[in-house]
């Protein structure tokens, strides 16, 4: 792949729904390494656009191209083969199944591997597996007190298990979907560092929606702000804050000209 070639690029989509217009012909590109947040009051289309990416909708016009081939046909299993995983706002994961196990499971989709859930499989992909959980700071979730199902986990320690997950899947473009949703203030600023650390040790591209402006302008350095379906805005976190139509639809005014949150 040409380094001009953006590694995700989104081209003019739309998205309607019962003649309601989600999306309005949005489009945006990735470079490879970096770190874009997706910012825009509720129903602006972040989780439509989202959707899109990954295959779990079609758009009615537009593309969606990965490292310049167009993948907006495929469905979603095929576009995280590709090398694209997304977390989710709400945790998915087996919670009756233990955070290895969990891992495993990912592992080998990844592989192409068939299962029948860990009779045959238990001791399959487990070094991998162990290593992922280490990633996110779950190195012990493989024995002790995380052994057990993973539902049993604390909120913050099941983000941390989807983000494994996703790694798990060797992505090279990385979608969380509010990784800071419903976690305290502490909580929220590990799984920043988190994040972080994991886009410069796996060389991720990152694309992330997330309503907390503190965990915004810490993780992005480019960001788009969409409106009623339609980019308003894109730039740096400076340029972002200092344009006006985004403070007055999104960031919030005041009379200090400090940085406002809508959570």
């Amino acid at each position: 792949m040409s380094a001009h070639v953006p590694v995700l690029e989104v081209r003019g989509i739309t998205k309607q729904f019962d003649g309601f217009t989600a999306l309005g012909g949005v489009s945006l590109s990735l470079r490879h390494g970096e770190r874009r947040a997706l910012i825009g009051p509720n129903g602006a289309g972040k989780t439509t656009l989202f959707n899109l990416i990954c295959g779990r909708l079609r758009p009615d016009s537009g593309e969606v191209r990965y490292r310049g081939e167009p993948i907006q046909h495929l469905g979603p299993h095929a576009i995280c083969r590709l090398g694209l995983a997304r977390t989710f706002q709400i945790t998915s994961v087996f919670s009756h199944l233990s955070p290895l196990q969990n891992v495993q499971v990912a592992l080998f989709a990844r592989h192409g591997h068939s299962f029948r859930l860990f009779r045959r499989a238990a001791n399959t992909d487990v070094e991998e597996a162990k290593r992922r959980l280490g990633d996110v700071g779950l190195g012990d979730a493989a024995s002790g007190a995380l052994a057990g199902p993973s539902g049993l986990l604390s909120y913050g320690d099941q983000k941390r298990l989807e983000l494994a997950i996703a790694l798990a899947l060797r992505p090279s473009v990385l979608l969380l979907d509010e990784p800071t949703a419903g976690m305290e203030t502490g909580g929220r600023r590990d799984i920043v560092a988190l994040v972080r650390r994991l886009c410069d040790e796996h060389a991720l591209t990152l694309l992330f929606c997330e309503h907390d402006m503190d965990a915004v302008f810490s993780i992005a350095d480019r960001i788009t702000v969409l409106h009623q379906g339609r980019v308003l805005t894109e730039g740096t976190p400076d340029e972002v804050r200092g344009n006006d139509e985004a403070r007055a639809v999104y960031l919030g005014t005041s009379a200090g000209g400090g940085r406002g949150v809508n959570r």
